[in-house]
């Protein structure tokens, strides 16, 4: 996410203290700028100086590449690339042609040929409009061997198709789970390898442990199974914020309240939780953390 400061601008030196602590924590890589990081409310020149002040703390980021048209899509890869990102999410094109297969196919070629040597998943969410399937995700793999994975958000039944169709065709692609109520399905049921997670930057330790027990499970560990089931369930309404419009709001509530000011203020004056839901969020977070430190030790 991109905290603000005073101003209501970007604090660039938050968001690197920030993606140090979460990769200190365990986590592999940040993304930037997902949904999670406001992308359509920052300049592309914004977005730029964030992945640029990431890359100089040495912090591993994928840069995701939201845009309204292919040309500012692809200059934001290209930035990506020039500046030593690690890899891209590839984000639909948006408002204008947005249902077109076509003009989908366009947009990415666009973005993957821009930073060929860039690793580049792309990122399928029903909140875009547009669902990228088989048949378009490997026509698009033939051309451009730097697309390597593919994010889903859609839930469960999008999640299985993707295990069928997509990692089911081509063992040598990376699937990631997209929303965080359906980690255990996407890494038991579906073979995903990896997670971009919301409640991660609130929760990181206890989404890496729910991870790795998921892992445990998928190679058949019973106990691993129903540890991961318990905890995923613990989770459920802090992850689901992750599904709604105003997961950016909750999630930096949610952060001032374990410790990090700088996420009380959003780009927006507007763009605020009402009181009952900072109060439901408050405490969904103290339940959870009570029942954690009961189940874990």
């Amino acid at each position: 996410m991109t905290p603000c400061d005073a101003e209501r601008q970007p604090d660039f030196g938050a968001l690197v203290r920030m993606g140090q602590h979460l990769i200190n924590q365990g986590m592999s890589a940040v993304v930037y700028c997902g949904s999670m990081g406001d992308w359509p409310l920052l300049s592309d020149e914004q977005r730029m100086e964030g992945v640029a002040a990431l890359t100089a703390a040495g912090v591993p980021v994928i840069v995701g590449t939201g845009a309204q048209s292919p040309k500012r899509a692809a200059a934001l890869a290209a930035h990506a690339n020039k500046v030593g990102a690690g890899g891209l999410m590839l984000i639909p094109r948006v408002l204008s042609r947005g249902t077109s297969v076509a003009a989908q196919r366009a947009h990415f070629r666009e973005i993957l040929g821009a930073a060929p040597n860039l690793p580049a998943v792309i990122y399928n969410s029903p909140y875009y409009g547009f669902e990228t399937k088989a048949d378009l995700f490997f026509q698009l793999r033939r051309e451009h061997p730097n697309l390597v994975g593919f994010k889903e958000f859609g839930g469960s039944a999008s999640l299985k198709y993707a295990a069928e169709h997509i990692v089911g065709e081509d063992h040598q692609v990376s699937l990631l789970v997209g929303v965080d109520t359906q980690v255990f399905h996407g890494y038991v049921n579906c073979g995903a390898v990896g997670a971009i997670t919301g409640i991660g930057n609130v929760l990181p330790r206890e989404v890496l442990h729910l991870v790795d027990l998921c892992k445990q499970a998928a190679a058949g560990d019973a106990v691993a199974r129903r540890r991961a089931g318990e905890l995923e369930q613990a989770l459920g309404m802090l992850s689901s914020f992750d599904e709604g419009v105003d997961l950016v709001l909750y999630y930096k509530h949610l952060m001032v309240l374990v410790g990090y000011p700088e996420y009380r203020l959003n780009f927006n004056v507007s763009d605020v939780l009402s009181a009952s839901q900072a109060a439901y969020a408050q405490g969904q977070l103290e339940l959870f953390q009570t029942w954690y430190q009961s189940w874990n030790s």
